[in-house]
């Protein structure tokens, strides 16, 4: 299980999303694709499917107020490994869904690796994994 509660749940899933939508907006095009992956790992975290519309609505206007992704990833650094990496892999999956990474992508997947205490080298073979699923 991921989360305590439902109340915890609806709260850390918006933030989570959050983190995923500012990930997919970096390079200035926020897509139906990664619109799509986000709502696959919202199902794969336990949300409703009444509710993920809803939290990606909610999640859009907490990330559009923010610059700072530390509120964002508290909840992440918070799971078990084996989920942490899960969100990893959906951020490499939002960012190669179209093929390729820019310096901005890459610098924010650097700048979480600290933040999430993710090391090098998970990191690395996470990104090759992801890559190699989309070309």
């Amino acid at each position: 299980m991921f989360f305590k509660n439902n109340k915890d749940q609806n709260n850390d899933l918006i933030k989570i999303t959050a983190l995923l939508i500012h990930a997919a907006k970096i390079d200035e095009n926020f897509t139906i694709e990664e619109e799509k992956i986000i709502e696959e790992t919202l199902l794969n975290l336990g949300a409703n499917k009444e509710n993920v519309k809803q939290i990606i609505i909610e999640s859009k206007k907490i990330e559009e107020k923010t610059n700072q992704i530390l509120e964002f990833t508290r909840e992440v650094k918070n799971m078990e490994e084996t989920n942490k990496i899960k969100i990893i892999e959906t951020l490499w999956r939002i960012i190669y869904s179209n093929k390729d990474a820019d310096i901005y992508e890459t610098n924010l997947m650097r700048r979480l690796a600290g933040l999430l205490y993710i090391d090098n080298r998970t990191m690395g073979s996470i990104k090759t994994k992801i890559k190699k699923e989309n070309s």
